[in-house]
């Protein structure tokens, strides 16, 4: 059997704060004859950003405090919001006979009991308000108990964030030409301290993004091949091409800023441009692990779906969006088969029409006029054109496409007169 530690910490690097958690478990895996295993993420940490310490040596900084073993999670931060990620990861651990899980907080194991009530009551995990303190250990605990699992709690009082601070210390580093300050010495244990120098030495510190790759994919790509790429919706399309040319970090955060992402999301959508995620694969990989009963049943591919099409049919009944969404969500909505597949027309020039072929395939985007449109090949020549489709249709559309992971494509189809788009719908 095996004891669980630091689940919530990237250790990045591993610091004091760190090193008293791993202590107090191992207070409580010798008492019991079992073992301290730390699982780190790996790739991208939970906040979806390339880690300063590469995995083998937060390995190594984690064992030298006495941990008996250390696993990974790899694969997830740059696909899944915390929301989806974190069920995964505990099933993983559960899978793997983890018993007990440990972890800092400033709010006792009672208030992270009390604030996850309402999340366990209303199986929906997506939308912790930041206002609560320790909300990443109230997730934890709130889906464990929705996973069913009988993993124990511990929670060790989290010491002072302003010294013990992984972002803190990063920065402090960076901000010291790469030179560990007196100050941070002081926050990290000595194996840490002596780990990380060697790493800087060898240059592998700090870990960094594919800025080239990102800046080509910003600059170059059509609205459609943006489309397919997770966590982007048409407003933020828009505002990418709109700001081109991108040459700095900074410039992209403008544009997400401008498109109302807060920096978590923002972090998740460059990760995602990065990898080149598509909205399929995320989808995908969240119907692969409901197979498995690890999301929520609100959380699932379809009930997003619902949501889209009982928020479109609200707001055209005079409900705003905001209202329907909270109806969805807190009276637990039954939605009778939205439309998976809708056929739309299309506006083409006589010459358009005459060239367009059945069965040509179509990416969707929205216009920078906020228009549902396509735009394909055929004979050479790109035809780009909006759709034509009731209101309902197109509001249901909309919210689709900006649901983040849900795909939409198209495919032309003989029609009567010309041709229309059959738009399919996941």
């Amino acid at each position: 059997m095996l004891n669980l530690i630091g689940i919530s910490a990237d250790f990045d690097p591993v610091h004091k704060g760190h090193e008293r958690l791993i202590k107090e478990a191992r207070k409580i895996a010798d008492e019991q004859d079992k073992k301290v295993v730390v699982y780190l993420n790996k790739g991208y940490s939970a906040n979806h950003a390339p880690f300063f310490v590469n995995f083998e040596a937060r390995k190594e900084m984690a064992l030298a405090l006495g941990v008996d073993d250390v696993k990974s999670f790899e694969g997830l931060h740059h696909r899944l919001v915390l929301s989806y990620s974190v069920p995964i990861r505990l099933k993983q651990m559960i899978d793997d006979g983890v018993t007990d899980y440990i972890t800092s907080a400033s709010i006792s194991l009672d208030e992270i009991k009390s604030k996850a009530q309402r999340f366990i009551d209303e199986g929906n995990f997506v939308g912790m308000p930041k206002s609560y303190t320790n909300r990443n250990e109230i997730r934890w605990y709130a889906l464990n108990e929705f996973l069913g699992s009988e993993l124990e709690f511990h929670i060790v009082k989290e010491l002072n964030k302003s010294q013990y601070s992984g972002r803190l210390i990063r920065q402090s580093i960076i901000d010291n030409g790469m030179v560990i300050p007196n100050e941070v010495y002081k926050a990290l244990p000595k194996t840490t301290s002596e780990i990380l120098q060697r790493e800087i030495a060898l240059g592998n510190v700090p870990g960094e993004r594919n800025w080239d790759e990102i800046y080509k994919r910003m600059n170059t790509y059509s609205r459609g091949n943006l489309e397919k790429i997770a966590y982007l919706n048409g407003k933020t399309i828009n505002e990418i091409i709109k700001r081109r040319v991108y040459r700095d970090p900074e410039s992209i955060w403008a544009a997400f800023r401008r498109s109302d992402y807060g920096p978590v999301m923002t972090r998740l959508a460059i990760s995602a441009i990065e990898e080149e995620v598509t909205k399929k694969e995320v989808m995908d990989l969240m119907l692969s692990y409901e197979a498995k009963g690890v999301i929520p049943e609100n959380q699932k591919v379809q009930r997003v779906i619902d949501r889209a099409w009982y928020v479109a049919g609200m707001t055209e009944n005079g409900i705003s969006a905001r209202e329907a969404n909270e109806k969805f969500r807190s009276e637990n909505i039954t939605v009778e088969s939205p439309p998976r597949i809708l056929k739309a027309g299309l506006n083409l020039t006589k010459f358009e029409t005459k060239i367009t072929k059945e069965g040509t395939n179509t990416d969707l985007y929205v216009d920078k006029n906020g228009k549902i449109s396509v735009q394909f090949k055929s004979e050479g020549k790109k035809i780009k054109t909006n759709l034509r489709l009731p209101a309902l249709e197109v509001t249901y559309l909309r919210y689709v496409m900006d649901s983040h992971f849900i795909p939409v494509s198209g495919i032309i189809k003989n029609a009567k007169k010309g041709f229309k788009v059959e738009v399919t719908i996941g």
